[in-house]
């Protein structure tokens, strides 16, 4: 059997066929970038109509290579928290809501959960702008048209090509509505956002899969009979691809952003485990969680860097960061995009100090990558504590597959755990894949894990 396994992110869209064992099949990748629209005040959008001729062309390329004709199996890796507004007809009346934007703000009218702890512990997540109890009443307000329903980025998508296309579990946990005990939404955060049941999409049951429309099934006959299964929150698969799916090891990803997370077995309706202030937790599926926390700086800010600093490109930049130590560089602030939850800064809280007439421009990039490093351990730290013992950390992502000193510097700053990296770039789609097989279990065998050293890592972002 093969799986296609679809990874649906901030700044690109990919496809990849995989075997039996989640494996990328050599050459079998299709993958267009797409354009994400940022600004000062705030903005982080994407055009959904346009995402989903980028998906589409992806299915092209892939079926005109033969690449489809064994796939069984659709997997998705989706990005959290995304929201779009749909009129009556189905159609988009703005842009797409990504994690990135910081615009929303809470309603006048509104003070807010009455228990705030209890909110946190019932549905992972907090009031804020991150998340659709705040996002929906604020697009709302600035749609200007009557609004028929919210939906993910993935179900818009799914919406156009399926038959069906509810909301998975993984990503209604994303959307801060969820109650992570009974998994359906939370009257209380539905109450906040101001939304009437049949606004919101319906949720996946256990094991849901979806199928192609005909018309769809017509332009690739390959995946007329192909499963789709219900979408896995991006974080939740990048841990699964990572081999991160007990509480000895945590994932650090820097992928467009970075997070650090540790994955836990709690079947619904069973208890879950306090939560710590100070972190999120979302499910992958049915049966598992991921906590965490994340950040809104990664590789979007080591791409920023490279551009405006006019930093050399691969083995040339490999080599002058080479030069310097792991913990070289210039004091920073990395919240170039403001905070994720439940920070409050907006974009454009990011700061570079100390700087002098001899500072470098690979000085500075050292010091942003290196403040990413320094966000990391500090939560690293809390999430330790909820499992009472320190933990492997396994480094996953296409920044961290691209630069050897940025490895090296997470490996100084999370001394003296056992760090190691896992080298293949595309944790998110293979860990979906194993998600939606139930081999969560077996990830951790078959992830390419290596040391942080490791010269046959891409040299190129």
């Amino acid at each position: 059997m093969s799986i296609l396994a679809l990874d649906l992110g901030t700044s690109s869209v990919r496809g990849l066929v995989l075997d039996g064992d989640a494996r990328p099949l050599p050459g079998a990748l299709a993958r267009r970038g797409v354009v994400l629209t940022v600004g000062d005040d705030g903005t982080g959008t994407l055009d959904a109509v346009g995402y989903l001729a980028c998906l589409a062309e992806c299915l092209d390329e892939l079926s005109e290579q033969g690449r489809l004709r064994e796939v069984e199996l659709v997997a998705i890796s989706a990005q959290w928290h995304s929201v779009v507004p749909l009129g009556v007809d189905g159609e988009p009346l703005g842009p797409v809501l990504t994690w990135l934007d910081t615009r929303p703000e809470p309603p006048a009218t509104s003070a807010g959960p009455a228990d705030p702890d209890a909110f946190h512990q019932r549905t992972g997540t907090w009031w804020h702008r991150c998340y659709w109890s705040m996002r929906l009443p604020w697009l709302r307000a600035h749609t200007g048209t009557r609004v028929a329903r919210f939906v993910g980025l993935v179900e818009f998508v799914l919406g156009r090509l399926l038959t069906e296309a509810p909301m998975s579990v993984s990503q209604a946990s994303g959307t801060g509505l969820l109650d992570l005990h009974t998994l359906d939404w939370d009257a209380e955060a539905r109450a906040l956002a101001g939304a009437r049941v049949e606004e919101l999409p319906e949720l996946a049951p256990r094991d849901w899969q979806g199928r192609l429309r005909a018309e769809h099934a017509r332009r690739w006959p390959a995946l007329a009979r192909a499963g789709w299964a219900a979408p896995v929150g991006d974080g939740a698969a990048s841990n699964v691809g990572s081999g991160c799916v007990d509480h000895t090891r945590a994932a650090v990803t820097v992928g467009t952003s970075s997070a650090v997370r540790l994955l836990q077995r709690m079947p619904a309706p069973a208890d879950l485990t306090p939560l710590p202030p100070r972190l999120w937790r979302y499910r992958v599926d049915h049966d598992h969680v991921v906590t965490g926390a994340a950040y809104s700086s990664g590789g979007n800010l080591f791409a920023w860097a490279k551009r405006e600093l006019r930093l050399p490109s691969g083995a040339a930049l490999d080599a002058a960061l080479a030069q310097l130590p792991p913990d070289a560089g210039r004091p920073a602030n990395v919240r170039f995009g403001g905070d994720r939850p439940p920070g409050s800064r907006r974009a454009g809280s990011g700061e570079l100090r100390g700087l002098g007439f001899a500072s470098t421009a690979v000085e500075m990039l050292a010091g942003l990558m290196h403040g990413v490093c320094e966000l990391v351990v500090d939560d690293l730290a809390v999430l330790e504590s909820t499992v009472g013992q320190p933990v492997e950390v396994i480094l996953g992502g296409g920044a961290m597959a691209a630069s050897p000193w940025w490895r090296g510097a997470f490996a100084e700053v999370l001394a003296p755990r056992r760090v190691a990296v896992q080298r293949s770039p595309e944790i998110g789609a293979t860990g979906a894949a194993l998600v939606v097989t139930g081999r969560i279990a077996d990830a951790r065998a078959l992830a390419d894990i290596g040391r942080t050293d490791d010269q046959a890592s891409p040299t190129t972002a």
